[in-house]
């Protein structure tokens, strides 16, 4: 089966638990994507101002937004 995603695609991670976005992130990294971390809603707008991931795992149970 054809993976969607490209080695070389964006993922963005957004968590307030930092062991969630240590593991996800180690994980994903070492697969070979590009990985981008986010702690809180407003860091993950701030990242994706200017480009967008090609993928966003976003914790939804975060305080704020």
């Amino acid at each position: 089966m054809d993976n969607i995603m490209n080695k070389s695609d964006i993922i963005l991670i957004v968590d307030d638990n930092p062991a969630n976005l240590g593991v996800l992130s180690d994980f994903l990294d070492e697969t070979g994507y590009e990985v981008w971390v986010a702690k809180s809603g407003d860091m993950a707008l701030q990242r994706i101002e200017y480009a967008l991931p090609d993928l966003i795992l976003l914790d939804i149970m975060m305080p704020g937004i």
